[in-house]
């Protein structure tokens, strides 16, 4: 495994509930919830979640991270006890973190089974693929606790599924299967349970595939344009296409497409 550098390396020193397995050959991270049977994620680990997908992100080995987990299920939630123990300002720095995949210029890929409940929801909702099974539940039940989603789940989950149906979710403290994610549009495929990792696997080469220039310019575009009217987000568009019309990248794909040869993108 290559060493995880970061300002704040001290707090890698010791992960709390999740591993990281780094595989250059396949340039490819997991990033692995390690506290069965139901992953809770404790305080501490949100805060090293995120530097985890920092240091990533600036790993040039790596192309593709995956967050997924031990067992059959991805993650029931946070620590409860641990939301009573920590500070309001700590508290108000929990959707900073959980936004990490969402921020990293790499494409995330979760890979939910099982529960998949409150920040294990929220954290796969900040990444840009989720693959479910026929076992995954995805749920907010914060309302069953007297409070709110707090760390991002409700505000995206109404950005993609509409306000009717996230009132549905959150104010019921509902739980959605996998098969009713995908078609709502919350997951980005749904497979039998066995078939998780194979597909996961697939999505990854996939990616590799692409120009990691392009890659990057699309999900920082699209992040970026998700709230913005029409006009702007095509203006940023121009602006985006542009400048990857002078990449190295794009002369080889297209000299590729012309020598009816696969391309060698280098990233530049």
């Amino acid at each position: 495994m290559s060493t995880l550098n970061h300002p704040a390396h001290h707090l890698l020193a010791d992960l709390d509930g999740f591993r990281v397995e780094i595989d250059e050959s396949r340039q490819r991270a997991d990033i692995v919830l390690a506290r069965p049977p139901f992953n809770i994620i404790a305080m501490p680990q949100r805060d090293q979640l995120r530097l985890v997908f920092e240091a990533l992100d600036e790993n040039d080995a790596v192309r593709v991270i995956v967050l997924r987990a031990e067992g059959e299920h991805f993650s029931s939630g946070g620590d409860i006890k641990g939301f009573l123990a920590a500070s309001p300002e700590h508290v108000s720095q929990l959707a900073w973190n959980i936004a990490a995949p969402a921020r990293c210029g790499k494409p995330v890929i979760a890979a939910n089974r099982g529960y998949c409940f409150g920040v294990g929801f929220e954290i796969s909702l900040a990444c840009d693929f989720r693959i479910v099974t026929d076992t995954t539940r995805y749920a907010l039940p914060e309302q069953k606790l007297g409070q709110i989603p707090g760390s991002g789940g409700s505000a995206r989950l109404q950005k993609m599924v509409g306000i009717t149906r996230t009132k549905d979710v959150v104010m019921r403290s509902r739980r959605i299967p996998g098969k009713q994610a995908y078609d709502w549009g919350i997951a980005t495929e749904c497979v039998p349970d066995a078939e998780l990792e194979a597909a996961t696997d697939r999505l990854v080469e996939e990616l590799i595939g692409f120009s990691p220039l392009a890659q990057r310019t699309a999900k920082k575009l699209l992040n970026d344009t998700e709230d913005s009217t029409l006009s702007i987000a095509i203006e940023l568009e121009g602006h985006c296409y542009s400048r990857l019309r002078s990449s190295d990248d794009f002369r080889e794909g297209v000299e590729a497409f012309h020598g009816k040869r696969a391309p060698v993108f280098k990233g530049s």
